[in-house]
């Protein structure tokens, strides 16, 4: 059995991957990285609605006068406009929004979707929710599963098109959290290839890239995952108290022979589907401005773009889909996660999810169909790629609740006063270009997001399996390294536990609420974590109401 722990130290026989000693929880820093944002020290009383209003009151010296002139940029409007009540701003995914606040809010397609598209978006919806089928099956266009696979259905991880969890106890199952896996380079080609982003990573000799916990029948599953959670307080400064949870992941019953130690373990729970078509025509020049690898402007904050090898074409371009932004685009996303999750192949990713020494997985019947054109048969046609990318483009953003009211622009103020939006790029003015994204086209977006990674620190840097921090210098995902995590988009935060309440936040679904995730950041964002721990209970308040207005 080998243990994955984010709670403690190793113990006895068992093998653990935890996180870094929780230490002085007071320490934990608030990285901008991933959904967590922070506020400043308690200011006045937030019924007085004329300071909470007024533009004056906002001010943007925690940014760099540099990073602050990119925001505006890519903005189009004053920082002082996007720190304030800004009406265009309750259409957060633009004219594609919708205002849908059920458990269907991730659900639903893009409002300026004609009927024309309709249809297409409703066939692809279909792919994407019904389970495929071990191969030979009646249903030929949707059979072929395994033979090693994760789940049979997308929904089956991307639960009502919302956010993961990790299993809530060691009896759950691990759907919606997959566990992908490293190797240390141990060459001078490998650590060459990896520095090109020629390769994603270097895979275990028998378990590949990802660990795959189902099997059909006649093919051992990899190994199974549990978790088992551990309390950890922390204290604010008016002695309120936060209970945060550290997991301890296990892969027990390996069905291919020990793990080793060096193997470096990255357990991760589904990403929301919900506008990424709209982050995929955010103009890769906007992402890159953003990037600042060597801390230019003395911020602390040292954004930088992952550059990865694309499937589609055989060439290097800019990452930003997927924890890492190990994808770039929806396309060659789809298919992966096809491959990798369900163990389908594709024009994209057109061999089985085995690796050479699993010969039982080789062996397996598929259902592998010809296209007619010379090329070899797969599983996922072209024309099923097309649909799920379509539907996956338009999946819409709920616009944003009570975003005029006192509490939650006194929320909003603090997050920009702190520099949350350092990291958490508020507003983008999409282009118009030459393809068929017709629905984005020319979108004004409010994501808060800038796509790019930024250290998180040790106490949420993944492990390697025998419980040791991998070298910052070691790749696991094209230029990403352990420490490394993609600035998800916060939009339609507010609604993921109306999606789906047992959704949960962070990359391993530690997080139980907005607030275990701000706890939780480190790395790159000491000083905002500090002073979050200073808030009182006005204060936690107030920010709450605006990230659940999001």
């Amino acid at each position: 059995m080998s243990v994955i722990s984010s709670a403690s130290t190793p113990v006895s026989k068992l093998v653990k991957l935890k996180s870094a000693p929780f230490n002085k929880l007071l320490n934990i820093t608030l990285s901008l990285s991933v959904l967590a944002l922070a506020a400043c020290q308690p200011t006045e009383n937030i019924s007085d609605e004329e300071t909470v209003l007024e533009k004056e009151t906002i001010s943007d010296s925690a940014l760099s006068a540099e990073r602050t002139q990119t925001i505006e940029q890519l903005a189009g409007v004053p920082m002082q406009t996007l720190a304030t009540f800004d009406p265009q701003e309750i259409k957060q995914g633009g004219d594609t929004g919708i205002t849908i606040t059920s458990s269907e809010s991730y659900s639903k397609p893009s409002s300026n979707l004609t009927a024309s598209r309709k249809g297409d978006f409703f066939i692809g919806n279909a792919f994407f929710k019904q389970p495929w089928v071990v191969a030979p099956a009646s249903t030929d266009s949707r059979d072929g599963l395994g033979a090693l696979f994760n789940v049979a259905a997308c929904q089956s991880c991307h639960v009502k098109d919302g956010r993961g969890h990790a299993p809530m106890t060691s009896e759950d199952d691990a759907d919606s959290l997959l566990i992908r896996l490293a190797m240390p380079a141990t060459t001078d080609e490998e650590r060459q290839q990896l520095g090109n982003s020629l390769i994603e990573k270097i895979v275990h000799p028998m378990y590949g890239g990802q660990l795959q916990d189902r099997g059909i029948q006649g093919v051992p599953a990899e190994a199974q995952v549990t978790v088992t959670w551990t309390d950890k307080p922390v204290t604010f400064a008016d002695g309120h108290i936060e209970t945060l949870r550290a997991p301890t992941f296990e892969l027990t019953h390996p069905g291919y022979g020990d793990f080793d130690d060096e193997l470096m373990v990255s357990p991760r729970v589904a990403l929301p589907m919900i506008g990424l078509g709209l982050l995929e025509q955010i103009p890769d020049a906007d992402i890159k401005k953003q990037a600042d690898s060597e801390d230019r402007n003395n911020d602390g904050i040292r954004g930088t773009f992952n550059w990865v090898m694309d499937p589609q074409t055989g060439k290097t371009a800019l990452g930003r889909f997927g924890w890492k932004a190990g994808q770039t685009k929806l396309l060659t996303q789809n298919q992966s996660a096809f491959n990798e999750d369900m163990g389908l192949t594709s024009r994209i990713r057109p061999n089985e999810s085995c690796t050479p020494l699993q010969t039982a997985c080789l062996n397996a019947t598929t259902g592998a169909d010809d296209q007619g054109d010379g090329k070899s048969p797969v599983e996922v046609s072209d024309e099923v790629a097309r649909f799920v990318e379509f539907y996956t483009r338009n999946l819409a953003v709920p616009h944003r609740r009570d975003a005029d009211s006192e509490l939650v622009l006194a929320g909003k103020k603090r997050f920009y006063e702190i520099g949350c939006q350092s990291c958490h790029t508020p507003r983008y003015e999409l282009p118009k270009t030459d393809d068929d994204h017709l629905e984005q086209h020319g979108q004004v977006i409010y994501p808060y997001t800038d796509l790019l990674l930024h250290d998180m620190g040790d106490d949420l840097a993944d492990r390697t399996i025998a419980g040791a921090l991998p070298p910052k210098d070691a790749q696991v995902e094209f230029l990403a390294n352990s420490y490394q995590w993609r600035t998800p988009a916060l939009w339609g935060i507010g609604l993921a536990q109306t999606v789906d309440p047992q959704a949960t936040f962070l990359h391993d679904g530690r997080a139980r609420t907005l607030m275990e995730a701000v706890l939780w950041h480190g790395g790159e964002a000491q000083s905002q974590q500090q002073t979050v721990l200073k808030l009182d209970k006005q204060g936690r308040a107030e920010l709450n109401a605006f990230l659940k207005s999001l």
